[in-house]
Order: structure tokens, then sequence, then C-alpha cells
């Protein structure tokens, strides 16, 4: 795939698979593929969610080194009641 999205990342800690997991998709994308995280968590706090601080250290190199943040701010559309998506009738 061109473009990988995870969406909403980092609600709860990685499992071990999990670490090794991630660690092989960014390192496999790093540098050759686009990859977008969202996430409400700041990035301060992934080296907390990944756990272990070696992968950590390896996975986030990867995803922050080089990455365009993107920081929204606001109220949240879910809850303005406006249904934004294409088609839909107000």
């Amino acid at each position: 795939m061109d473009l990988l999205i995870l969406d909403d990342w980092g609600p709860d800690r990685l499992t071990a698979t999990q670490r090794r997991d991630l660690m092989e998709i960014v390192e496999e994308r790093y540098g050759r593929r686009s990859t977008i995280v969202t996430s409400q968590l700041p990035v301060e706090t992934w080296h907390d969610v990944i756990g272990e601080p070696t992968f950590a250290d390896a996975i986030l190199d990867r995803l922050v080194h080089n990455a365009y943040r993107i920081p929204l701010d606001g109220p949240s559309l879910r809850k303005t009641g406006i249904d934004n998506r294409a088609g839909a009738s107000q």
C-alpha cells in the first residue's frame, strides 16, 4: 500500500506482539511509503503507550523523523451536530 493510516492510535498500551508488529511495519515503510497517524494523545506520551523503551525509541524515530505534524485545535465536530459526510442532507 502506498498509504497506511493508523487512525485513533494509542488508546491502549501495546502488547509485546503489537510492538514487534508495529516495528516491522514502520521499518518496512520508512522512507518508502507514507503513513498517517491520528491520535488524541500528544506525541510526547506515545513512548509510554509503546511500552518497551528500546522498541519505543526505534518506532518513534521512524514515525516522527521527517514527519509533518498537524495539530488540530477547537471543538469536536461530533459535538456540534454537524454532519459533514458527502451527500448528507442537513
